[in-house]
């Protein structure tokens, strides 16, 4: 297993800086990493650092880290970092939609923010927070993904507090069809989380531990 293929070099923090977008941009193309997942703000800047790695994905999030924002809102987010040079669209579900029962609402924002996505020709990865939601409500969060072929379930924004497991990737994995992904993200800090959740069926890890995990496969070696 490259370890390498499966990471998103991640820096989400309010307080990112130019200069930690260059490390990050740095770091990936040192280690070829799969992508980077950073801040909408600058992804137009981290396009031009990875101007001569077009294999590195750049990833940005909408609607984040809550997702209650507007459909409108979000569907404006995702036009604008695709101009600015976004691959892939890291996109948070209507958490609090899910708890107030209004599943219309829910299914309405799922279906507009992957359209529009889809009609540019990108990747969609839906942010779900795994942590928050019910048997019942992650079971009707698979079925949307699925009828409207979502690229990718995301398991967490890494905001919530609660970390993704192997047995929670297992679970997922059952209840989506083979052609949606997973990517792990929150708590995958360490070679051993990032096997075993690859393992349990994730093919996509989106830490900010990244440069630890891959010193750590070193090692191994």
């Amino acid at each position: 297993m490259n370890i390498n293929e499966y990471l998103e070099h991640t820096v989400l923090k309010a307080d990112t800086t130019p200069e930690k977008i260059k490390q990050i941009c740095d770091e990936a193309i040192a280690n070829d990493f799969k992508g980077i997942c950073i801040p909408p703000y600058y992804v137009k800047e981290a396009k031009n650092h990875l101007s001569e790695r077009s294999d590195i994905k750049l990833v940005t999030v909408i609607g984040f880290p809550m997702g209650y924002s507007a459909t409108a809102a979000k569907v404006e987010e995702i036009k604008r970092a695709i101009n600015d040079g976004a691959d892939e669209l890291d996109v948070v579900i209507n958490v609090a939609a899910i708890k107030a029962g209004n599943w219309s609402l829910v299914e309405s924002d799922v279906e507009s923010v992957t359209m529009i996505t889809h009609l540019k020709g990108k990747v969609i990865k839906l942010i779900t927070e795994v942590g928050f939601l019910t048997e019942d409500e992650l079971k009707k969060v698979c079925n949307i993904v699925t009828k409207y072929s979502v690229n990718y379930f995301k398991t967490s924004s890494g905001y919530t507090g609660v970390d993704t497991t192997p047995e929670m990737i297992a679970k997922i994995r059952k209840m989506l069809p083979s052609d949606i992904l997973i990517k792990a993200s929150g708590g995958v800090r360490n070679l051993e989380t990032a096997k075993a959740v690859i393992e349990a069926g994730a093919t996509r890890i989106g830490s900010s531990s990244c440069v630890k995990i891959v010193e750590d496969a070193k090692e191994k070696v």
